[in-house]
């Protein structure tokens, strides 16, 4: 599973919940906003544990697929909101 130029990949394969869903946070935390990130993992309860996350921090999760025992998550990181104001005087 390689992944496109425009993804990160991140491989927590041999991981246990919680550690997946943690560093994935860790690292989306330092991707641009609307990045990609690849998340491959070995923990049946990733599944859950990712529709969860994404769910719950406006993360979403784009593609879902198995390979043998790997799961592959994509996850785009939510767009930047916050609009600077500008300042009057």
């Amino acid at each position: 599973m390689t992944p496109s130029p425009t993804e990160t990949l991140l491989d927590l394969r041999g991981l246990a919940c919680p550690l997946p869903v943690l560093k994935a946070h860790r690292t989306l935390k330092s991707l641009p906003s609307g990045a990609k990130l690849r998340v491959l993992a070995t923990d049946r309860a990733s599944v859950a544990d990712f529709q969860a996350f994404c769910r719950e921090t406006g993360h979403a999760l784009v593609a879902f697929s198995e390979d043998g025992e790997t799961l592959s998550f994509v996850i785009r990181r939510k767009l930047d909101t916050a609009v600077s104001s500008p300042v009057t005087e």
